[in-house]
């Protein structure tokens, strides 16, 4: 049998409580996921998964929340970023 460690770690107690209920209704534990992290994190030689700082507020908002669109009622204005962040020329 492999020899066993612990692993503690300080959280939030909501934030815990929230994970696990998560963790629970995917059909397994908060603490099988940190060992698929660990696991992955050593095959990678990397994270799991990409970081991305935060992107200012524009007080633009566009994207999905709780799987539905929300669209801003004033989508026009933002067509030229829309356009500048694709590379688009508007003609």
């Amino acid at each position: 049998m492999a020899k066993e460690a612990t692993l503690q770690v300080r959280m939030d107690a909501d934030l815990k409580e929230q994970v696990e209920n998560l963790y629970k209704n995917m059909g397994t534990s908060f603490a099988e996921a940190v060992r698929i992290f660990a696991k992955q994190s050593v095959q990678d030689r990397a994270m799991p998964f990409t970081i991305h700082l935060t992107v200012p507020d524009t007080g633009i908002k566009m994207g999905l929340a709780k799987g539905k669109y929300q669209i801003p009622d004033d989508i026009d204005g933002a067509n030229e970023e829309i356009a500048e962040m694709f590379g688009v020329n508007e003609s």
